[in-house]
C-alpha cells in the first residue's frame, strides 16, 4: 500500500484512545508500517495488551496513561514521544460518548466537550509547534463523525462535541497552507464500525452493518495517501451516495430556510424520502 509521506520508517505516530478500537488498530497498521508508536489511553490494562502485541511483532512502542481532557497530561505526552523518535504523524482519537440531551447534566457536557474537544485541541497544541518546525512531511488526524455533521437527535452533548471538532480541523487545515503540503490535516469521519464504544452498549459481537476498526484504517491510510481531508467512511449498511444525500439535505435546511434537523421533522418527512428517492432536487 502506497502511504502518506508522514507515515515512514524511523519516524513516531501518536495515538491517543489507542487501547482499543480504531486508535489500537490504527496504532497497530502504523507499527507494521515501520513506525514507532506511541499510545495513550485512560485504559492502561488495554494499553499494556496492545503494546505486547505490537511489541511481539517488533515494533518500537511506548504506552502512556494519559488523559486528554488534561493539557499537562498532552504535554507529558509530547515530551515522552520525543524520546522515541521524531513525530511525523498525531491522531486525536480518544473520544466518548455524551449521553444526554440538552438537559443533560453540567458534568455529561463538560466531560464530553473536554474529551471530543478539548482533547484534540490540546493534542494540537502540544505537538504543532514541534511539526511546524520540523523539516520532514508530517501529518494530524482528528477522529470526527458523521453525528457532528448530520447531528441526529438523541445524544446532543456528543453531537456538539463532534461538529465542533469538524469545525476545529477545517480550521487546522486552512492554519496549516502557510506550511505548503508538508503538514496535512485530515478528518476522520467514521461509518457505523465495532469499536470498544460499541461493546460498552452491550454489543459483544460484531453487527453485520458495522465495519471492523481495522477496514476503517485501511480505508483511511487509502485516504490519506491521496491527500483527502474529509475521510468520509462507509459502512457494510450505508454507502457514500447514501451519506452524500443526507449531508447535503442537512446543508439545504439553510439555503431552503427549512427548520433546524428537517430531516427528523414529520413536515419533511414526504419532501425527505423523495429527495433520498431521487424525486426532487
Amino acid at each position: 500500500m502506497r502511504h502518506h509521506p508522514a507515515i515512514v520508517r524511523g519516524k513516531v505516530a501518536v495515538v491517543t484512545g489507542a487501547a482499543s478500537g480504531i486508535g489500537r488498530a490504527a496504532a497497530a497498521k502504523l507499527g507494521h508500517a515501520g513506525m514507532g508508536v506511541v499510545l495513550a489511553d485512560v485504559d492502561e490494562v488495554g494499553l499494556a495488551e496492545a503494546a505486547e502485541d505490537l511489541t511481539r511483532d517488533g515494533v518500537a512502542v511506548r504506552t502512556i496513561g494519559a488523559d486528554v481532557s488534561d493539557p499537562a497530561s498532552l504535554a507529558y505526552l509530547r515530551e515522552a514521544a520525543h524520546q522515541l523518535g521524531p513525530v511525523s504523524l498525531l491522531m486525536n482519537n480518544a473520544g466518548r460518548e455524551g449521553g444526554g440531551g440538552i438537559l443533560a447534566g453540567a458534568d455529561i457536557w463538560q466531560q464530553t466537550i473536554a474529551t471530543n474537544l478539548m482533547g484534540p485541541l490540546y493534542g494540537i497544541q502540544a505537538f504543532l509547534p514541534d511539526l511546524l518546525a520540523a523539516d520532514w512531511p508530517c501529518a494530524i488526524v482528528n477522529t470526527g463523525s458523521k453525528q457532528g455533521i448530520t447531528l441526529p437527535p438523541g445524544d446532543t452533548a456528543y453531537n456538539v462535541s463532534k461538529a465542533a471538532l469538524k469545525a476545529l480541523t477545517e480550521s487546522l487545515a486552512h492554519h496549516l497552507r502557510a506550511a505548503g503540503d508538508r503538514i496535512t490535516a485530515h478528518l476522520l469521519i467514521p461509518g457505523f464500525t465495532f469499536t470498544g464504544l460499541t461493546r460498552a452498549r452491550g454489543v459483544t459481537e460484531k453487527p453485520p452493518g458495522a465495519w471492523t476498526a481495522e477496514q476503517v484504517v485501511d480505508f483511511m491510510l487509502a485516504a490519506m495517501a491521496r491527500g483527502d481531508f474529509y475521510i468520509l467512511c462507509p459502512d457494510n449498511e450505508v454507502t457514500r451516495p447514501l451519506d452524500e444525500k443526507r449531508i447535503a439535505w442537512s446543508a439545504g435546511d439553510i439555503i431552503e430556510n427549512r427548520s433546524a434537523l428537517s430531516r427528523w421533522d414529520p413536515r419533511y418527512e414526504d419532501a425527505f424520502r423523495a429527495f433520498m428517492e431521487g424525486k426532487s432536487e
